[in-house]
């Protein structure tokens, strides 16, 4: 964070715009939505500036002086002159006002950012002046994801509060909130039941129950790590989690997402290092749902695909405690699209396979070889880097051509990602070749030859061939 946000008050404060034309109305418009009374100086002012701020803003139609700075809070200097207006940002500055200058970051104080208005909600997003453009087609996007009656709930909250604060202890407090805002309260005042909602707001006060309840652990798949590829109900269950246990595959992007007050707890696995056994990672699930959290269990991929979801979901039933499962992009399909290679394709391959190359400790995996050579669909293997030669032995040796395209993708979907074409013959010397060490999918098919995105490395013609 390279500059402090905040939000002032204006309605005491004297704000002060140089200018007459229409980037002076744009800030005049910022200040007087913000409950401010702006004073507008400057030789000339458009008559349509005048019309719209009539009775909300002093217009004065003469040239500036220092005098007219004093006592200023904010100071906005809305000319096209360069010269002018560094001239009377320097002056706005030497009184004591901060100062924000349109179209010249370098002279500011302040910025103005892009704006969601929702009443007593404001949302602001601000690049430091690096990208206005991209500020407002972020605002765009949070606008869509907010209600437009957002406004009238949070009134409602307000008159709620107190009452709360007088009859729900602190402790249980927070737990109302949440009910407050996510149940049938919130429901009734975003679709304009006004009435409805305080009554339901005044019988929820009377009628909560403060002793403590019981969290709930929600298995979420993460996806293949790039946070965009999120879904919407594993984004909000990230921000509203108490607690997040998550495993390495579960990039520092996706944590950031969580709240500031949320424990996070890494409960990663890598090959031959467990950091937590399963039965303990299961076993903390349970203790933090008892002690009333709610729980995020994050996941790379899909919990279900290769990521012990259903082991942790067994335990969570038989200890009694409430589990819900979000689905996440897994591996093969989140990392096949950003490598551009269908897994099927009417030509090439009509069905799919997913297998796990990893097995016990250092041993071989335990597969049905021979079917899986007959097959002549793609095969895709996860965790299978460190196996990658002996899995192409075998499947060569069931019938499998050593000629069959193939593809390596390292870190599919990151900045970082990794993809590497040859043949199922090479692929231990790939593997060495490009120097991969995982996380990386291998993908064995005819589809394999199409993959052509970001980070391609076709290594294939410099390597030996296999006879």
């Amino acid at each position: 964070m390279k500059q402090f946000p905040a939000f002032i008050d204006l309605a005491n404060r004297r704000t002060v715009i140089l200018g007459g034309g229409e980037a002076a109305l744009a800030k005049a418009r910022l200040v007087v939505a913000a409950g401010g009374a702006p004073v507008l100086i400057w030789p000339e002012i458009a008559s349509a500036l005048r019309a719209e701020l009539a009775g909300r803003a002093e217009l004065v139609e003469a040239s500036p002086a220092r005098a007219d700075l004093a006592g200023a809070a904010l100071v906005f200097v809305a000319v096209d002159d360069a010269e002018t207006a560094a001239r009377w940002a320097r002056t706005a500055k030497s009184e004591g006002a901060l100062v924000n200058v349109v179209d010249r970051a370098e002279l500011c104080d302040f910025l103005t950012p892009a704006i969601v208005d929702r009443g007593a909600l404001t949302v602001a997003i601000s690049t430091g002046g690096a990208g206005p453009v991209f500020a407002r087609s972020i605002r765009e996007k949070i606008e869509a994801l907010i209600p437009a009656r957002t406004d009238a709930l949070l009134e409602l909250a307000a008159r709620c509060r107190d009452t709360v604060k007088a009859k729900i202890a602190a402790p249980a407090r927070r737990r109302f909130w949440e009910e407050f805002f996510r149940g049938a309260v919130a429901e009734r005042a975003l679709a304009g039941d006004d009435d409805g909602a305080r009554a339901l707001a005044l019988g929820a006060v009377d009628s909560f129950d403060t002793d403590q309840k019981e969290g709930v652990v929600h298995i979420i798949g993460a996806g293949p790590g790039d946070p965009d590829l999120l879904t919407l109900r594993a984004f909000r269950l990230i921000q509203s989690a108490d607690v997040i246990l998550h495993d390495r595959l579960v990039s520092d992007e996706i944590l950031n997402l969580a709240r500031r007050d949320a424990e996070r707890v890494f409960v990663g696995k890598a090959k031959a290092n467990h950091a937590v056994p399963q039965d303990e990672i299961e076993a903390r699930m349970i203790a933090y749902a008892r002690d009333g959290k709610t729980v995020a269990r994050l996941k790379g991929g899909d919990p279900f695909v290769f990521g012990r979801g259903g082991e942790e979901l067994d335990a969570l039933r038989a200890a009694g405690v409430e589990a819900v499962v979000t689905p996440g992009i897994t591996a093969a399909t989140g990392c096949a699209a950003a490598a551009r290679l269908p897994l099927t394709h009417r030509d090439d391959a009509q069905a799919v396979t997913f297998v796990t190359g990893h097995a016990k400790g250092d041993e071989d995996p335990d597969l049905d070889w021979s079917a899986l050579a007959s097959l002549k669909n793609t095969l895709v293997v996860y965790m299978g880097v460190g196996k990658a030669s002996t899995i192409a032995a075998r499947l060569i040796y069931h019938g499998r051509k050593s000629s069959t395209p193939a593809a390596i993708i390292e870190n599919g979907t990151r900045y970082n990602q990794l993809i590497v074409k040859g043949t199922l013959g090479d692929l231990g010397v790939l593997v060495e070749r490009a120097g991969v060490k995982g996380p990386a999918l291998l993908v064995i098919g005819e589809v394999a030859a199409r993959a052509d995105g970001a980070g391609l490395v076709d290594i294939a013609t410099n390597v030996r061939r296999a006879a």
